[in-house]
């Protein structure tokens, strides 16, 4: 055979090889607590995955399989999860839902070289933790940035208290909001830290009412928020309160009822238009339309970022990726991909660029954007005088 010969047959037996691989199942795990404290997450995230992998048809030439496996919201339990998927041929792993059990999985990910993404794990402590973690939730440093200078420069508040719970998401949240309101000129009275998984916040609350702050962060998981949020609204509490992402939440936002009413939170923007859907973003759109025919309820937060993070890994293998070890150069290589939670893109330590908004409670537990919303009542009031000037203006004087 001629050397011209040998190489066509090398050419043709890679090109066979690459294509096998590229039409074999790609698997995907995902690591959610079910059960457990952080359930509340866990299941609407859920929701999230199984719609977008009901989509996948569609939207990608590989098949793909998704294996999800409950962690009991234990860390040690999402540990073992992860590495037993891993070792099944996982080409990544969705998880990390909390930022405890996502320090628990990232030496899982690093020892099996594969993707960990986590679809809501917000710590600045996960920031550049590892060359395979990814989260397409943004830091908690943007948001306690937001939140701190909100309060003391919009809202105009004086004095805060702290109520956070222990633990990487709780402590890193409230130092980031403490230090940019103390910056802009507010006063924390005082930072109160009590343990996970706290059930009785009586003692802590009587003493927020003895301090009598003007405003109120909590920095805490949803459980944990709604408590302290009735707690609050039955001492006829008359500051503000202050929250996280954490208490966005649609279940959560329903168990505390009419207390949720006037409480703000801070988010990544994703906004659902009940009015004027119209208004909404064609991605969103579809993905709202098809979560309520699937599930008979509007979708949170949390199962839209469920719902990114698949698409993402999809989109990641679109990049040219042919084997495992691959993947990760995919996901870097992602530019402004369009999701439902808006444009996603990472930089080199892992962190997606959004940043969030601040969001108020009404009285329909509706979350609305706080600058949009005061934008609206200012073009309301503008045109209502405008109205009142043409009145005035065509009424004719008397004796005219």
């Amino acid at each position: 055979m001629t050397r011209r010969g040998i190489l066509l047959l090398i050419v043709l037996s890679l090109s066979a090889v690459v294509g096998c691989q590229q039409n074999e199942a790609v698997q995907f795990g995902a690591v959610l607590p079910l059960t457990g404290s952080a359930a509340i997450y866990g299941q609407s995230i859920h929701n999230g995955l199984q719609l977008a992998e009901e989509q996948l048809g569609s939207r990608t030439s590989r098949a793909i399989t998704l294996t999800i496996v409950d962690s009991g919201s234990s860390p040690e339990q999402a540990a073992a999860a992860a590495d037993e998927l891993y070792s099944d041929g996982a080409w990544a792993v969705i998880g990390g839902v909390t930022t405890a059990e996502a320090m628990e999985m990232v030496p899982v990910a690093d020892e099996a070289g594969g993707v960990l993404l986590s679809p809501s794990a917000s710590s600045p402590e996960l920031t550049g933790i590892s060359e395979n973690f990814y989260r397409v939730f943004p830091s908690d440093f943007h948001e306690g940035t937001k939140m701190g200078n909100f309060a003391a420069q919009t809202l105009q508040l004086q004095t805060a208290a702290i109520l956070a719970a222990e633990g990487p998401y709780g402590i890193g949240v409230q130092q980031v909001f403490a230090a940019e309101f103390e910056r802009n000129g507010g006063e924390v009275v005082e930072n109160i830290e009590f343990p996970v998984n706290t059930s009785d916040f009586s003692g802590l609350l009587d003493r927020v009412m003895t301090l009598n702050p003007q405003g109120v962060y909590l920095a805490a998981f949803a459980d944990e928020v709604t408590a302290m949020i009735l707690g609050l609204r039955e001492r006829e509490y008359g500051g503000t309160i202050l929250t996280t992402h954490a208490f966005a939440s649609t279940d959560a936002i329903a168990r505390a009822g009419q207390a949720a009413t006037g409480v703000f939170l801070t988010q990544s923007a994703f906004e659902i238009d009940i009015e004027t859907p119209e208004n909404e973003t064609p991605e969103v759109r579809e993905f709202v339309e098809a979560y309520q025919a699937k599930f008979g309820v509007q979708p949170d937060i949390y199962a839209a970022h469920g719902y990114d993070a698949l698409m993402v890994l999809v989109q990641s293998l679109e990049q040219g990726v042919v084997t495992r070890g691959d993947l990760w150069k995919g996901v870097r290589s992602l530019r402004n991909y369009q999701g439902v939670t808006g444009a996603i893109q990472f930089d080199e330590r892992g962190d997606v660029q959004k940043f969030p908004r601040v969001y108020v409670i009404n009285a329909q537990g509706r979350l609305l954007n706080y600058e949009a919303e005061v934008g609206r009542r200012r073009k309301e009031l503008l045109e209502r005088l405008r109205a009142l000037d043409e009145e005035r203006q065509a009424t004719p004087t008397e004796g005219g």
